[in-house]
């Protein structure tokens, strides 16, 4: 579960800061209650052994303190009454032999631990002070209980807050996640999705809305194509088949004449079917797709193209440019929108008729010198299977310029249709242009 996953995670981080805080916070104490030890045994030694220096007097008696004299021989005279002698080491016989230097250890008398500190007697001799540490240990044990309680109730408080509110914050996660199962497993893509905030998970939400948006337009354009693809090809199929049953009924009876038709009826509507298939498979796939873009100079494209067309044809294709740059898009791939754009001027005019193709910057159209094309009809021409009302006789799949305008919209251009003052047809693309220009290509004919 993410959540309790989470709140783990949080919940051994809140632990590890507060170990750190803990340990360093105990350290710092430590050394500060030593410190005050060790402060208050030298106070209380120095105050020992001035009263003994000038007046001779025995300092004031402290339960948490041990004093008594060393002599120079070794001797030992209690000062507290009552009190156990303290352990005494070389070091401090020879401060109170010599007279110089201190001594400072610790030890234990009864069972109690003891800092002892020896200083020397001015005329001989020293003093040793013993500080008992059985309240510093009190104070170091009560520290570590309480801070011990305090950590437990921080992790305790830090993994309820996590849990709280990793739980709102996961809430819209988990609405986004029940509402895309659902459409995994019913396959509807109209389920709107949760609202979206404009936190991370709303950034979320809405790029998973735009996914499925996109995927709803993909599908409806699927099922229109599949609508579309199935009444063309109901057409030259219905055709091919009564031209085979007529044959098959004839069985050799038919007139050498009439069996040519209907031979010929089969040719040209296989060979239809075939370019129709074709145009459906090219249209479906996109077999350009996985083609990686680059930067495309224009008129090296157009004339490239008018030179295969020629060939293909016999038609005379002319390319003009003017200052043009390169642009980003996939090279075979407008190679197919202009061979389908000059495929579509040589489909709607005479054979003796020039074709031409215009490049200016990120523009390229091609004209020709037929009906031309209506202004209600300049956005339609693009449309799948879209035959215009003086074009329904024309031989065709309709496919065509819907290929341009499909691979077009892909590299982020834009395709427009038109009718020129003569009476042809315009129909072209636009292209977002590079900033490094291209060297200008001048007119030839092919």
């Amino acid at each position: 579960m993410l959540r309790a996953r989470i709140t783990l995670v949080a919940v051994a981080a809140a632990v590890l800061a507060i170990v750190i805080s803990v340990f360093t916070s105990y350290r710092n104490v430590s050394g500060l209650v030593a410190d005050q030890l060790d402060r208050a045994l030298d106070d209380r030694a120095d105050t020992a052994v001035t009263l003994l220096a000038t007046s001779h007097h025995q300092p004031p008696t402290r339960p948490d303190m041990a004093e008594q004299l060393l002599l120079a021989d070794g001797t030992v005279r209690p000062l507290t009454p009552g009190r156990e002698p303290l352990p005494v080491s070389d070091a401090a016989r020879q401060v109170a032999r010599t007279g110089r230097g201190t001594s400072r250890e610790d030890v234990t008398v009864d069972g109690t631990q003891y800092g002892v500190l020896t200083k020397p007697l001015p005329g001989g001799g020293a003093v040793m002070v013993g500080q008992d540490y059985r309240d510093a240990e009190r104070v170091d044990h009560e520290f570590l209980r309480r801070i011990t309680w305090i950590t437990a109730a921080s992790v305790a408080l830090s993994a309820l807050l996590s849990w709280l509110v990793l739980g709102r914050v996961l809430r819209p996660v988990r609405r986004l996640v029940r509402t895309t199962e659902h459409i995994t497993s019913t396959q509807d893509l109209s389920v709107p999705l949760p609202s979206a905030g404009r936190d991370e998970v709303g950034r979320l939400t809405r790029s998973f809305d735009a996914m499925l948006a996109a995927l709803r337009r993909s599908r409806e354009q699927q099922q229109r194509l599949v609508q579309n693809a199935g009444h063309e090809l109901r057409t030259p199929l219905t055709s091919v088949r009564g031209s085979a049953e007529l044959l098959q009924r004839a069985r050799g009876r038919l007139d050498p004449r009439d069996e040519e038709k209907v031979l010929a009826t089969l040719v040209t509507e296989a060979a239809a079917l075939d370019g129709l298939v074709r145009e459906i498979v090219e249209l479906a796939t996109d077999r350009h797709a996985e083609e990686a873009p680059a930067d495309v100079d224009l008129p090296a494209v157009a004339e490239e193209c008018a030179v295969r067309f020629q060939q293909r044809t016999g038609r005379t294709v002319t390319v003009t440019a003017g200052d043009t740059a390169p642009v980003r898009a996939r090279p075979r791939a407008l190679q197919r929108c202009v061979d389908n754009l000059l495929g579509n001027a040589a489909k709607f005019s005479s054979d003796d008729t020039p074709i031409e193709i215009r490049v200016e910057g990120g523009r390229l159209s091609v004209h020709d010198h037929g009906p031309g094309i209506e202004p209600d009809e300049q956005h339609a021409v693009f449309d799948r299977f879209y035959r215009g009302p003086r074009t329904q006789g024309t031989p065709g799949s309709g496919l065509g310029l819907a290929i341009v305008h499909d691979i077009v919209t892909a590299e982020n251009g834009t395709v427009f249709a038109g009718k020129t003052p003569d009476g042809g047809a315009e129909v072209g693309f636009r292209l977002p242009v590079r900033t490094t220009p291209a060297p200008a290509v001048r007119r030839r004919r092919s």
